[in-house]
């Protein structure tokens, strides 16, 4: 069976390491996943991206090279777990002062207290929100703004502690 038949059905998370074993290490491989991942069929698609989310770290540096495109496809997606899986796939990735995308800041700041929005989107959102405004002081101060509405809301476990770890980051950050 080829990846794309593979892909295209119900599948476990032991065929997802089998996926990841095979694509691991190979940039034309992990092209072939993110190609998979962009296609019409949604179970080929969610599949190459839950693949995706357990590739190893030795593979970050294939994943930056197609961040631009996870954005652009988070930015259009209307499905919860794709966007909950790029998001993943992004919170994971390093941000540098000049690397930021406003349009991506924007979406991951108008997500955190936004509570149509799944726990885990909304976490992803504060991590990834956090990775970007880091470098500036008048960005921390917006996100530290988000993060302060959160009091007045419900907070799962998951976000409750997204909000505590991110405002030790943020509280140290201010320390140096």
């Amino acid at each position: 069976m080829n990846i794309n038949e593979l892909l295209s059905q119900k599948i476990n998370l032991r065929q997802i390491k089998g996926v990841v074993s095979w694509v691991s290490g190979s940039r034309e491989n992990i092209n072939m996943l993110w190609s998979l991942a962009r296609t019409e069929d949604r179970m080929t698609s969610v599949n190459a991206l839950w693949s995706m989310t357990h590739l190893p770290e030795t593979d970050a540096e294939c994943l930056m090279l197609l961040r631009n495109e996870m954005i652009d496809m988070l930015l259009v997606e209307t499905d919860t777990g794709k966007k909950r899986m790029l998001l993943q796939l992004l919170r994971d990735q390093e941000y540098c002062a000049d690397d930021i995308r406003t349009d991506f800041l924007d979406y991951c700041l108008s997500k955190i207290n936004s509570e149509c929005e799944p726990y885990a989107i909304r976490c992803f959102s504060i991590y990834s929100a956090f990775k970007m405004c880091r470098h500036f002081p008048e960005m921390i101060a917006e996100l530290e703004e988000h993060l302060d509405m959160m009091q007045y809301q419900t907070l799962s476990p998951g976000l409750k502690s997204a909000l505590r770890q991110t405002k030790a980051k943020i509280a140290k950050l201010k320390r140096q």
